[in-house]
């Protein structure tokens, strides 16, 4: 490794040495090489690309898609004396102007441009007059269809290597597989440029998933008796349900904002920004909110509606703990969201591929939920990576029962294929199991289906118990849900095998009670003099960043304050010692952090 990366990451960053493969990305990078970089949020990917554009000459160009959260980013690089800007549709024509000539000129380290101005005629004129030191390419999954966040701006970004072929240029991501991995670098002209996989697990994250009841309710009692006062985001599939879930938990007390794409811009910018800057709030939202949001505190995040992949459900449950504290995943699903999913697939537009393709990431984030082994062992195996069970996730401290379901699974199946082969109808989920617990509602009268052999056959078990046979069926792929036919169930090529029992099933049986045992995060471990002197420099730490106009986590995280608390250092010299303390924050902030803990000591005395 070369003494000037090493030297930027001990004295700007503050940190001692790199993280997994952050030597050899940067090394290949200063080197002057292409690359793909996969590593998990929180994993340090901004350093990839950020050390190297601070060693070689020029700037370094961040295509970043998300507007909103420049502003962030910048902020934290100027704080640590990095000399970063953005340019985007925020600013007036004046403000534009001027970094655009600081650019010109040679005056940045940084600058992160939105990918529809990057490729502007203006922009790539600016561009050309400038020196570029390299080009990183954030949330590089955008541009694959077969991502979870399409972004048809990013496809342009292949021009960049025709126009500068000799400036490097990396492509950074969180999440994806294989196919997906193939397709960002055929898309971005990286097919030369090697792959760089670090770790997906993240093993600070407790997951947690359950049968959804009273959603809402179950939601507030998760909060309440885990994540009390913490800072939080909670995900739902629509516009609706974000504001109804928002209004529900302030209702009870829940510091909860609302962010979708049809508030008034500038509440939603308003509500970004509290819970960027102020804690304990918790950020209730569509999937439009999120992507590179750099808050470390995040405790936990919650869905309430089942995500439509794996990949968008990894990618957003990575936002909590990217301080590597203990955080939790918590997400209630039930069978209609797996039917709402696909329907919203069949009626959206695409080729027929790529709505195959859909489906079947619904399937398998219904697997995910219907495991009964580690939940993490079956998510990180999705993206090729192999672990031995984790012993932090629901199904590992509390492992369900599983009971032999195949007289079960053949009652269901006996009476889907009785309605196609006698009546030549298929019904929903609700109908089917009206028929098997023989129940004469007016739908089962009308159509005379209380006449059929399957009827009341199932009397024995409750709604709930068949909803839950249902959804593992779908998973195991021994039912279908055809969206295209208002969700109706028909049977599939592995029905055959179940009916003639020559395939037994095994079925998880659902617990009313589900806990984890998720560990407070550290500063609440501390012992109860150091735990008090954290309290203390956490108020000065908010004072700082209020008049400095940031969030309190860019003037020092809470693992830095956790150290400060701990050691107590005396002088410059060993606060300088402690991690995330580079020189420009040591300058900036030392003498009043010394005199903090001045106070705290003499208040001890007294």
């Amino acid at each position: 490794m070369s003494d000037p990366a090493l030297h930027a990451l001990q004295q700007i960053f503050g940190y001692d040495a790199f993280r997994s493969e952050q030597q050899a990305i940067i090394q290949h990078l200063i080197d002057g090489g292409d690359a793909l970089v996969l590593m998990p949020t929180g994993g340090g990917k901004s350093l990839c690309y950020q050390i190297p554009a601070l060693v070689r000459e020029g700037t370094g160009i961040v295509v970043s898609p998300l507007i909103a959260l420049m502003q962030d980013q910048v902020d934290a690089l100027t704080e640590l004396g990095v000399k970063a800007a953005y340019l985007n549709s925020s600013q007036d024509w004046r403000v534009a102007r001027e970094v655009e000539q600081a650019f010109i000129n040679g005056e940045l380290d940084l600058l992160y441009v939105a990918p529809e101005r990057l490729l502007t005629d203006r922009c790539l004129d600016m561009l050309a007059r400038g020196k570029i030191a390299l080009f990183a390419i954030d949330e590089a999954h955008c541009v694959s269809q077969w991502g979870h966040d399409f972004r048809p701006e990013y496809l342009g970004l292949s021009f960049l290597a025709q126009r500068w072929p000799d400036v490097p240029r990396i492509a950074l991501t969180a999440t994806a597989t294989a196919e997906t991995r193939t397709e960002i670098a055929q898309r971005l002209g990286l097919d030369k440029a090697p792959h760089f996989v670090a770790s997906f697990d993240r093993p600070n994250i407790s997951y947690l998933i359950v049968e959804k009841a009273e959603v809402r309710k179950q939601l507030l009692q998760f909060i309440q008796q885990y994540h009390h006062g913490d800072c939080g985001i909670v995900y739902c599939l629509s516009r609706n349900r974000v504001e109804d879930t928002a209004a529900f938990l302030q209702s009870h007390g829940i510091n909860a904002l609302p962010y979708h794409a049809g508030l008034p811009s500038d509440l939603r910018a308003k509500n970004q920004n509290r819970f960027l800057r102020e804690e304990g709030i918790v950020m209730v939202a569509t999937i439009a909110f999120g992507m590179g949001v750099n808050k470390p505190d995040v405790r936990f995040v919650a869905h309430i509606d089942l995500p439509k992949s794996i990949e968008g459900y990894y990618q957003e449950t990575g936002r909590a703990g990217r301080d590597g504290e203990p955080a939790t995943a918590w997400l209630a699903y039930g069978l209609q969201d797996v039917v709402q999913l696909h329907r919203m697939v069949s009626e959206s537009n695409g080729e027929a591929t790529h709505l195959r393709n859909q489906a079947r990431k619904i399937d398998a984030m219904l697997g995910l939920c219907e495991t009964v082994t580690c939940r993490r062992q079956l998510l990180l195996d999705y993206f090729g990576q192999p672990i031995q069970p984790c012993g932090n996730c629901d199904t590992c401290l509390e492992p369900p029962e599983t009971w032999d379901g195949t007289v079960a699974a053949q009652k269901l199946l006996s009476a889907i294929y009785r309605l196609w082969r006698e009546c030549g109808q298929a019904f929903g989920a609700a109908h089917i199991i009206d028929i098997l617990r023989g129940k004469e509602t007016e739908r089962v009268k009308s159509n005379s289906h209380q006449g059929l052999s399957v009827f009341g056959v199932g009397a024995d078990l409750s709604i709930n118990e068949w909803r839950s046979i249902l959804r593992q069926l779908i998973a195991y792929k021994v039912i279908e849900v055809q969206p295209e036919n208002y969700g109706t169930l028909s049977l599939t090529e592995h029905s055959k095998a179940v009916l003639k029992g020559d395939r037994t099933v095994m079925l998880r049986k659902d617990s009313n009670v589900k806990a984890v045992n998720t560990i407070r995060p550290q500063e609440e471990q501390l012992p109860p003099e150091a735990q008090a002197c954290f309290e203390r420099l956490r108020v000065w730490r908010a004072q700082t960043a209020k008049a400095h106009e940031v969030p309190p986590y860019i003037i020092f995280n809470n693992a830095t304050l956790t150290e400060v608390a701990l050691l107590r250092p005396a002088t410059l010299n060993e606060l300088g010692q402690i991690s995330g303390i580079g020189a420009k924050k040591l300058a900036s902030y030392g003498a009043d952090l010394l005199a903090c803990l001045d106070e705290y000591e003499q208040a001890l005395v007294e």
